[in-house]
C-alpha cells in the first residue's frame, strides 16, 4: 500500500490511489458553496463536481498509462492530488513517435469525454454559451464537466514541463534532433512560459505564480534528469557495481548488528539466506528499529521486501531510469540468478558528475 493514500481499485493491473491531501480541496470546495449561503444541498454539489471531474482525471491518467502499456512499459499505479493526477510510469518511451502518443492520449481522453458531452448535450436541447460557464454550480452540470473537460485538455497541452506539452514538444522536436537537445529547447520554452504566468499572476490571479513556479522548477528537474542520462551512455551496471557488501541474516536480532553500524559506513545491508536475497535493511531503517523495537527484534521483522533487482549487464540508462522511477535508492544485482552485489543512485550519480567534468 501506497503511504497516505487510499487505495480505491484498479484496472489492467494498475492501482489507483487517493492521497490524503486530495479530500483538502474537496472539502474547501464544500465550505465555500456552503459559507455562501448555498447551505447543505449547494455544498454537497461543489464537492460532488469536484468529485466527478477528478474521476475525469483518472481517466485521462489511465490513458497514458494504457497506451504506454502498448509499448510494454509498465505504470506502478495513479495517484490523486489535489493538483491533479500522477500517473508512475516506469519510463516514457524512448522513440520521438511513442512518447508522441503517450503524452497525447490523456489529453485525448478528455477531449473524447467534453465530446461526447456536447453530442449529449446538443441531442437533448441543453447546450449552453460558453459564457454560462458556473463554476462547479450544480446547474447545468454536465455543461460545466464538459467545459472544465475542454479546459483540462488545453491546460495540459501547454508546451512546458512537466505538462503533456512538454513532453510533445519534446516528441515533435526529437524527430530531428537527439533527445537532450530536444529536451533541453522544450524546457527552456517551459521556463520562459513560467516566467510569463508569474508576471500575469501579479496582476491578475495569483494562482498563475503557483503554476508558473510548478513548471518552472518541473522544466529544470526535467532538463536534469534527461542530462543526467546522458552523461550513462555506453555505461552498464558493471561499471558501478559494489562488489563489497554486508550480509545478514533474517533471524539475525538488531542487537547483534550495533557492532556493524559502528565499523562500516554502509547505508544498505542484504538480508540473505543461502545466497538468496530475501530483503534489504537500510542503516536508517535500522537505527530506527533499534531505537522503536529493541534489541530482541529480528532483521525478518525489519527488512524490506520491494527493492529493485537489476542484472550485471543492464545499461546504467535504464537502471537509472528505474531507480527514480521506484523512488529507490539501491538495487541488488543478479547475474544468472547469482547476487554479485548492489547499485546505488548515489554511485550513479557520481559517476554522472565525473562523466561531465570529463567531458569539458
Amino acid at each position: 500500500m501506497k503511504k497516505w493514500s487510499l487505495f480505491i481499485g484498479s484496472y489492467a493491473g494498475i492501482k489507483v490511489f487517493v492521497h490524503w491531501t486530495f479530500w483538502i480541496i474537496v472539502g474547501w470546495i464544500f465550505m465555500m458553496h456552503f459559507e455562501m449561503g448555498h447551505g447543505w444541498t449547494e455544498g454537497i454539489k461543489g464537492a460532488f463536481f469536484i468529485i466527478v471531474l477528478f474521476a475525469c482525471v483518472v481517466l485521462h491518467e489511465f490513458g497514458h498509462a494504457l497506451a504506454a502499456k502498448k509499448y510494454n512499459i509498465p505504470t506502478r499505479d495513479i495517484t490523486l492530488y489535489p493538483i491533479g493526477g500522477v500517473a508512475s510510469l516506469n519510463r516514457m518511451p524512448d522513440k520521438p513517435a511513442q512518447e508522441l502518443v503517450v503524452a497525447l492520449a490523456g489529453p485525448v481522453v478528455n477531449i473524447v469525454i467534453a465530446g461526447t458531452l456536447f453530442v449529449l448535450l446538443y441531442v437533448n436541447d441543453e447546450l449552453l454559451p460558453i459564457s454560462k460557464i458556473d463554476h462547479m454550480s450544480g446547474e447545468d452540470f454536465w455543461f460545466n464537466i464538459m467545459a472544465a473537460n475542454l479546459i483540462l485538455a488545453v491546460f495540459n497541452l501547454i508546451p512546458a514541463f512537466p505538462m503533456d506539452g512538454g513532453r510533445v514538444l519534446r516528441a515533435l522536436l526529437a524527430f530531428r534532433l537527439d533527445k537532450l537537445k530536444a529536451t533541453t529547447i522544450a524546457a527552456r520554452v517551459g521556463q520562459f512560459l513560467a516566467i510569463v504566468f508569474v508576471f500575469l499572476g501579479f496582476f491578475s490571479n495569483f494562482w498563475l505564480v503557483f503554476i508558473g513556479l510548478f513548471i518552472y522548477l518541473g522544466a529544470g528537474v526535467e532538463q536534469m534528469h534527461e542530462s543526467g542520462k546522458s552523461a550513462l551512455v555506453g555505461f552498464t551496471v558493471k561499471d558501478v557495481l559494489i562488489a563489497q557488501y554486508t550480509c545478514l541474516s533474517p533471524t539475525e536480532t538488531l542487537g547483534n548488528l550495533v557492532q556493524i553500524l559502528q565499523s562500516t559506513q554502509e547505508e544498505v545491508f542484504l538480508v540473505t539466506e543461502n545466497n538468496h536475497v530475501h530483503g534489504v535493511l537500510t542503516r536508517k531503517d535500522l537505527i530506527k528499529g533499534l531505537s522503536s523495537y529493541g534489541n530482541d527484534s529480528y532483521v525478518s521483522d525489519l527488512m524490506r521486501k520491494d527493492f529493485v533487482t537489476v542484472d550485471t549487464n543492464m545499461p546504467l540508462q535504464q537502471v537509472y531510469e528505474k531507480l527514480m522511477s521506484n523512488n529507490s535508492q539501491f538495487a541488488t544485482v543478479l547475474d544468472d540468478g547469482q547476487l554479485k552485489g548492489i547499485v546505488t543512485l548515489k554511485g550513479i550519480n557520481e559517476m554522472i558528475i565525473v562523466t561531465r567534468e570529463r567531458k569539458k
